[in-house]
């Protein structure tokens, strides 16, 4: 905490000593740590980009995977199956543990999982400017490896008028969202300040899958002709209904909404069978514009994090929990049901810093940050059925994890219609483990060194352009993958990315195509083996590809017609694969040997697309599809465990009123699913050998039938 507020000193002081009052300059109200680590629009890296306006018609109180929807090669998913909650996104197959994701650069991902929990940043996306994607390794960041994809958001743009909004949203489920936005706009020329909070509650298409979520979001900055300082301070606090388990096979066709949560207690399910986090976000960001061509920015930061699911538990046996068993006169009770909270508790702080130069024909960028994680693990017991105890840490557990990367970008014009980029990345990687719940012996200290190249080239003539790039990531593994033997922990994974696009933009319409190979080694995968504590690992399979073509276009047909699709086919494949499988009649695992199977969660064809319609001017009526092909389970191929295809399609309908008092009125009434399509876009699977027979078991996560939200949001 100490290294935190000196940072913010410095910078403040820093601030004070190259602050000059003079007229604010427009250019310095773009903020420079965005351009450090986004994709220019003649880099050589696919990406897709969504402005304000593009957010705001699709934020209806749905988590941030859900606005990515039509982007293309997404798939996206939520546990309690209505898009608020828990939610979920893979990118050509690449999960969230493998999407790099920063806030204005600044990183995102949880640093030992390296997943991405979008709910614990409930309602982000109405405070956020702008979003780039990109797909593949694309160009270095700060934070977790880019293994796959880049999740970029910028809430840091100047709003250079006052505003007031409000914001309410009512829908299936019995689901709401309430938002209210402000801003100053520029006072004094110098100064602003923005805010907004944000209530989203609802029950879930699943049984209990219940959400509370709070956040607000506060950010107040000084402009002048060289400097900026800016002060973000953002939080969230969610409590959700465990619906993490899915549903059976069986259940999938007779009761889609049964939710298993809570229901080791007898008789009502447990009613407080929840997940409770806090989340606040402290940023601090400095510019200064050294002179026409260089600029410098730095920014300091701190996440503070805490929280806990609780579970009610059948049938524990008191000595798993450090207490002693129950002497009831001359019986002596080993078991009893409880109610147990599992605890997070950590802190996340760094600094990231970027000296940009930019010339009439080059760009250059040195950039580079450092952060650690301090983490908590802990567990108590809140209730027990024969005895009441106190809650004392049953385990109690100690991680951290430092993270230093530094990288140069060069973009270079070449010639007229040529532009070459070149970028490498050095990324250092400390990670201490003081031991695991179920395994408190094991220590786990690993030190990563991963230096990431990536050279590209670009073609630009009469609104086409071409490009090819080659692009190297390395990234470690999570947590949960170290709990395995001491002489058995994984390796790294690394990654070959290679792009090739083309596309051409006029104000009428665009088109553009993509193909990409995605080469790695030694990639993480679930194969069914158990660690020591009998638990499912992730072992590493040397050789694996991704190969595939995005296509993707919008036109403006007529003045009251325009399109936009998207088609993705790709072939996902690993080239040799052990499959390990429980054998419950002779004991330990059974193996089986595969070879060219696919990548589970990895679609062969995955497709998007949008028509809009505009019957009169201020109106709307826009219909959304999206198709998703076939995914395994798990990395077999087989057909027994596998997710169906499914088609989707919703319809939206948009008015806006435009007076005085108010600015504007905007009405927007959106069906989801219509065609009340009963599909599952995640799942998973496990297989054993009991009395004989070998038995599969596939559990899914299904999606709500037709659903609806209507929302009124008003600009005062």
């Amino acid at each position: 905490m100490k290294k935190i507020i000196t940072l913010f000193v410095l910078t403040a002081i820093s601030f004070a000593a190259f602050s000059q009052n003079k007229k604010t300059d427009t250019l310095l109200l773009q903020p420079i740590e965005i351009k450090a680590v986004r994709a220019g629009d003649k880099a050589p890296f696919t990406k897709t980009n969504l402005t304000k306006k593009d957010i705001e018609k699709v934020n209806l109180g749905q988590d941030l995977p859900f606005i990515l929807n039509q982007v293309p090669s997404v798939v996206i998913n939520s546990d309690a199956g209505n898009g608020v909650g828990y939610t979920g996104i893979r990118i050509r197959g690449t999960d969230a543990t493998r999407i790099n994701m920063t806030l204005n650069g600044i990183p995102y991902n949880d640093a030992e999982s390296q997943g991405i929990y979008f709910v614990d940043l409930p309602d982000i996306v109405s405070s956020v400017n702008s979003i780039q994607v990109q797909r593949g390794v694309g160009t270095s960041s700060n934070g977790a490896g880019a293994f796959g994809a880049t999740l970029n958001l910028s809430t840091n743009e100047i709003n250079d008028s006052m505003y007031e909004e409000v914001n309410n949203t009512y829908g299936s489920f019995n689901t709401w969202k309430h938002t209210i936005k402000f801003g100053s706009g520029l006072l004094g020329k110098h100064f602003t300040i923005d805010g907004r909070g944000s209530l989203i509650n609802s029950d879930g298409y699943v049984d209990r899958a219940s959400t509370n979520l709070k956040s607000f979001y506060v950010s107040t900055a000084y402009v002048s002709s060289k400097n900026s300082l800016r002060l973000n301070i953002f939080s969230g606090k969610e409590k959700t209904y465990q619906s993490w388990y899915g549903i059976s096979s069986a259940d999938l066709y007779t009761n889609r909404t049964y939710n298993a949560a809570g229901t080791e207690k007898t008789g009502e399910p447990y009613n407080n069978q929840t997940d409770n986090y806090w989340q606040t976000h402290y940023q601090l960001f400095y510019n200064h514009k050294i002179n026409s061509h260089w600029a410098f920015n730095t920014a300091v930061f701190l996440t503070r994090g805490y929280g806990y699911y609780e579970e009610y538990k059948a049938a524990q046996n008191f000595v798993d929990y450090g207490l002693p068993n129950y002497i009831n006169g001359t019986t002596t009770v080993t078991q009893t049901d409880l109610v147990r909270q599992l605890w997070l508790d950590n802190y996340f702080y760094g600094t990231i810093f970027s000296i940009q130069q930019q010339s009439a024909k080059s760009q250059f960028t040195l950039g580079g940050g450092w952060n650690k994680y301090d983490g908590k693990h802990y567990g108590i017991v809140t209730w027990t059925q024969v005895a009441l105890v106190k809650g004392d840490h049953y385990y109690d557990l100690t991680a951290n994890k430092q993270d230093f990367n530094i990288y140069g970008k060069l973009q270079q014009q070449v010639s007229r219609y040529w532009q070459g980029f070149a970028d490498i990345q050095a990324r250092a990687i400390k990670y201490n483990i003081n031991g695991f719940k179920d395994n408190p012996q094991l220590i786990i200290n690993k030190n990563y060194l991963f230096i990431n190249p990536k050279l590209g080239i670009t073609y630009s003539k009469n609104n086409y352009q071409a490009y090819l790039s080659y692009s190297m990531a390395g990234k470690e593994p999570n947590r949960d993958d170290f709990e395995a033997k001491i002489n058995q922990l994984p390796k790294a994974e690394i990654l070959h990315d290679i792009e090739l696009g083309a596309e051409k933009k006029t104000l009428n319409y665009s088109y553009g195509v993509t193909a990409y190979y995605m080469y790695y080694h030694n990639q993480l995968v679930l194969t069914g083996k158990i660690n020591d504590v009998g638990a499912y690992t992730r072992t590493n399979t040397p050789s694996s590809y991704r190969v595939g073509v995005e296509l993707q276009g919008k036109a403006g047909i007529l003045s009251w017609l325009n399109a936009s699709a998207n088609i993705a086919f790709s072939k996902n494949k690993i080239k040799s694969f052990t499959e390990y499988v429980d054998d419950y009649d002779n004991g330990g695992q059974k193996t089986f040997q595969y070879h060219n199977t696919d990548i589970s969660f990895s679609p062969n064809i995955i497709a998007g697309a949008a028509i809009n319609f505009i019957p009169f001017q201020k109106g709307e009526i826009s219909l959304l599809s999206k198709y998703v092909g076939k995914q395994f389970l798990d990395n077999t191929s087989k057909a027994s465990r596998s997710l169906n295809s499914f088609y989707t399609q919703d319809a939206r309908i948009s008015y806006t009123l435009n007076n005085k008092i108010p600015r504007e009125i905007n009405l927007t009434f959106q069906v989801n699913n219509i065609f009340n399509k009963k599909y599952e876009p995640n799942g998973y699977t496990f297989s054993y050998f009991y009395s004989g027979n070998f038995t599969t078991e596939n559990y899914y996560f299904p999606m709500a039938g037709t659903n609806f939200m209507v929302a009124i949001n008003v600009k005062l």
